[in-house]
């Protein structure tokens, strides 16, 4: 089965290959392009000021990535590191960062979201503590602070803490070319599979293809809130999946 991989361009060749591995016909169409961020300046200071932090809340692996990018050669991080899943933990790995400063949901939680992480920290939150949202920023969004989901700042601020962001990437549209809008044209009602895990890819495909009928196209999506989206878009098939890989084959397969 032809399955579109459409995460950034690193994550998708790993998709790739191990859905190809799995006897898929994996093709790599990323629908989100990442850049370094849009004021490394603030990304430094943020790390010059890590011991006034309880923890650092990492949103993706491209957080954990560009915030050790801009790293000051002086500057250590002693405090918690907190992951919503196992590719950020892996991207907090790779950095040099040991694995007892790291809170993640275990491998076999339901979902890898901000909800399951907050179950995991809320009870370390005292009034006065201190954390650092490091996230990604919109192509439109030149703030240092970046932009997202702010459900764990909110429960922050509700358990007395003190909410930080720092941008420490920059998420853009990528311009696709002619073979690649073919490609996606195609996939529409080829009876490809489409893998999203960002609404952001599903409304950048969208603006791609804005006359596309997306009503024999189908979908698996990583998380509920990215299934909406792609059946806002008009998906009419969309299966829900934990990320990780062997959940993600079987509802590719459930397709078949």
């Amino acid at each position: 089965m032809r399955v579109i991989v459409t995460r950034p361009r690193r994550e998708a060749q790993d998709w790739v290959q191990a859905l190809r591995q799995a006897g898929h016909d994996a093709q790599a169409l990323p629908l989100i392009e990442i850049a370094p961020a849009p004021d490394m300046a603030a990304v430094q200071q943020a790390w010059r000021q890590l011991d006034t932090c309880l923890g650092l809340m990492f949103v993706s692996a491209n957080a954990v990535d560009g915030f050790f990018a801009a790293r000051p050669a002086d500057a250590h991080l002693c405090a918690q590191a907190w992951a919503t899943g196992p590719g950020t933990v892996q991207a907090l790995l790779r950095a040099g960062l040991p694995a007892s400063l790291i809170t993640a949901p275990p491998a076999d939680a339901p979902q890898f979201d901000s909800e399951a992480l907050w179950a995991l920290v809320a009870q370390r939150i005292v009034p006065g503590s201190r954390v650092l949202i490091v996230r990604g920023a919109d192509a439109a969004e030149s703030s240092p602070q970046g932009a997202g989901r702010d459900w764990f700042a909110r429960q922050v601020g509700a358990a007395g803490g003190q909410v930080d962001f720092v941008a420490s990437y920059q998420r853009q549209r990528p311009q696709l070319d002619a073979v690649q809008l073919r490609r996606a044209r195609a996939a529409a009602g080829d009876g490809s599979v489409w893998l999203f895990s960002s609404s952001e890819a599903v409304s950048n495909l969208q603006a791609s293809l804005p006359q596309q009928d997306w009503r024999a196209a189908r979908a698996v999506a990583t998380h509920a809130r990215i299934a909406q989206a792609a059946r806002a878009a008009g998906f009419a098939l969309v299966r829900e999946s934990r990320p990780a890989l062997a959940d993600v084959r079987a509802s590719i397969e459930s397709m078949q």
